[in-house]
């Protein structure tokens, strides 16, 4: 049944990506003159994804934190990341930002389309160049006043639990002065596991924005990551049974 419901989604989400996709042209054609951030695409992108959340009852997503992010800010998003729903979780935001994606993702009919219509950054995981063009192109963005949103991690986690992270966003807030604005995702993990495209029963998605970090002149790129990476681990559900099972087997021993 469970694969049913899988088959049954991923074709609802073909089905309406061929309709939605002339109307991004559409509305690219005629905001693109007056709105070159593409500010009103990606809030149309932004309604495209939430759909799938919307129409299908066994995932559900509540956010807090919104209050925290100023829309006159440019920022750069950081968020742990557990499975392909985070995408669709991070669209409900609806907030301007540019993704950085691997570049599989940009060959996917209608939506990796509407990618590349939207300006978001490709990249090709283990090529230095793409790595360079990435990091360019986010600096484009963001001087342009376009928040950009990525996973440190680099990949998913099959566990849920925080992966280290890499450096390059938090070079980025440095250089360009720009603040880290951090989301804690929670529950995508059950929702769509790392490698499986099935359904896995009902799961709730907590979304919580926290408060953006500055990058300050004694702190150190290292220093920066360190202190956005606990923010987010210290209330990763994973993580916090992690270290109440490490108490536990302390204190049988």
């Amino acid at each position: 049944m469970y694969r049913m419901i899988a088959i049954l989604l991923i074709l609802f989400v073909f089905t309406t990506s061929a309709i939605f996709f002339p109307t991004a042209v559409v509305i690219w054609f005629f905001t693109y003159p007056f709105d070159r951030n593409l500010h009103w695409l990606h809030l149309f992108t932004c309604f495209w994804a939430s759909l799938y959340i919307w129409v299908f009852p066994p995932w559900q997503v509540d956010i807090t934190g919104k209050q925290h992010i100023n829309n006159k800010q440019t920022y750069i998003i950081v968020s742990n990341h557990q499975s392909l729903v985070d995408i669709l979780v991070a669209f409900t935001l609806f907030t301007h930002f540019k993704w950085v994606s691997k570049a599989e993702l940009f060959n996917i009919p209608f939506i990796g389309w509407n990618m590349y219509l939207n300006r978001y950054v490709r990249l090709k995981r283990g090529k230095g160049n793409s790595i360079r063009s990435m990091y360019k192109a986010c600096e484009k963005h963001l001087k342009r006043g376009s928040s950009v949103y990525l996973f440190p991690e680099g990949t998913r986690s099959p566990t849920g639990r925080v992966r280290p992270f890499k450096e390059g966003a938090f070079v980025l807030s440095k250089r360009l002065n720009i603040p880290i604005l951090p989301i804690v995702i929670n529950g995508s993990k059950n929702a769509v596991p790392k490698n499986s495209l099935n359904f896995h029963g009902n799961s709730h998605v907590t979304m919580e924005v926290l408060k953006p970090f500055f990058p300050d002149d004694d702190v150190s790129v290292r220093d920066l990551r360190d202190e956005v990476r606990a923010a987010i681990v210290s209330r990763v559900v994973e993580e916090q049974n992690a270290v109440k099972s490490d108490g536990r087997q302390a204190a049988d021993r």
